[in-house]
């Protein structure tokens, strides 16, 4: 098995200025940098030819079983420059075994853990200068894997996987920014259930939400929340972020994210959240909550702000809620100060403005 990642870097990377104005586009997911990093899997051979290469199309069988029994998983994770200058990932280790939880219950390979962050040191070290140094913005990286044997047999999953890793400068997730957003509660179509995939990062959960996405903009919103798949009352995510709710303010502010039931997948930001509430003093705790306590808790004063948290959108708050029974307007409207609060902590360690107590960095370069 392959333990180290053969270096073959592009003889024609993009210029300072290319690479400089591409940077300063901002955005999410649109631009990618100059290399990428690929590890072939083969059964009873191990993992294997682990190389970082110039970024490109990859050429694949008709036949791959990817495109037609969908075995495929993926991580996103960031990598930050730092106030004093270092290039730092975040909580690496925790999408490694994220990762690897995915490929078991997808009937694949698990990556060492050692291959999965060698791949990240290797491409984010070569591709350091892609890093952005403006604030709020970051390196985003995807690490996935997909199944490549050919053939149509259903019988087996497949003996042969590719895993590969690219990068992109990020901006903000949402056009908006900070700015609230607003949601669509979706009664027609669920996310997952309990013993499905909901706990994976695979791709086809993001396939089968888009349907209920494009109702949420027909609707004029930008995001959907799913209700649980069984009895379609308690609320579970938003789009891809984890939520919180805050009840009340001030000193007496306490924080609950609705439970993992193996159907929500189990978010490193929702995790961290947890961590950095009982830092700042605030309580958070994990538990349930149906569409109609959250309207009632609004509309008593009890709920007074909410937040979607996620690796790409980071903390992104819920203005507006919509749905069939019309909508309602959580706290002013706008961020609060509780989630503001917890944005900024969670950023303040990712940038190397607040200590890090939990040795969450992992420094690249």
């Amino acid at each position: 098995m392959t333990s180290t990642i053969e270096l073959k870097p592009s003889s024609t990377p993009k210029s300072a200025e290319e690479r400089e104005a591409l940077k300063a586009v901002g955005g999410f997911g649109q631009i990618f940098t100059d290399h990428m990093v690929t590890i072939r899997y083969t059964e009873g051979r191990g993992w294997h030819d682990a190389v970082l290469e110039p970024y490109g199309p990859v050429s694949l069988d008709p036949a791959a079983s990817v495109f037609h029994y969908g075995q495929e998983i993926f991580e996103g994770l960031k990598a930050f420059r730092t106030v004093d200058g270092q290039i730092v990932s975040f909580r690496p280790e925790a999408n490694a075994a994220r990762f690897n939880r995915s490929a078991r219950r997808m009937a694949m390979p698990e990556l060492p853990e050692h291959l999965f962050l060698a791949a990240i040191d290797a491409l984010v070290t070569q591709d350091r200068e892609w890093v952005p140094e403006a604030e709020g913005h970051s390196l985003y990286l995807r690490p996935f894997m997909f199944a490549t044997q050919v053939g149509l047999g259903v019988n087996s999953p497949s003996k042969e996987y590719l895993f590969m890793l690219i990068a992109g400068p990020a901006g903000s997730y949402f056009a908006g920014g900070v700015k609230p957003v607003t949601v669509w509660l979706t009664e027609d179509f669920v996310r997952a259930v309990k013993g499905g995939t909901g706990e994976a990062k695979c791709g086809g959960n993001y396939a089968a939400s888009f349907l209920a996405q494009a109702q949420a903009v027909e609707q004029g919103c930008d995001q959907v929340v799913w209700l649980d798949g069984l009895e379609h009352k308690y609320v579970e995510e938003m789009g891809s972020n984890n939520l919180y709710f805050v009840y009340g303010s001030g000193d007496d502010a306490r924080l609950m994210t609705p439970a993992l039931t193996g159907s929500l997948l189990p978010g490193i930001t929702r995790d961290s959240l947890l961590t950095v509430a009982a830092d700042l003093g605030i309580p958070a705790e994990e538990g349930t909550i149906t569409v109609e306590q959250w309207r009632d808790g609004v509309a008593s004063g009890e709920i007074t702000e909410v937040f979607g948290c996620g690796t790409a959108a980071v903390v992104t708050p819920l203005g507006t809620v919509k749905g069939r029974d019309g909508a309602f307007t959580i706290g002013t409207g706008q961020a609060g100060p509780v989630t503001l609060r917890i944005r900024e902590a969670l950023l303040g360690i990712q940038t190397g403005k607040a200590p890090d107590l939990h040795h969450w960095l992992r420094k690249i370069a």
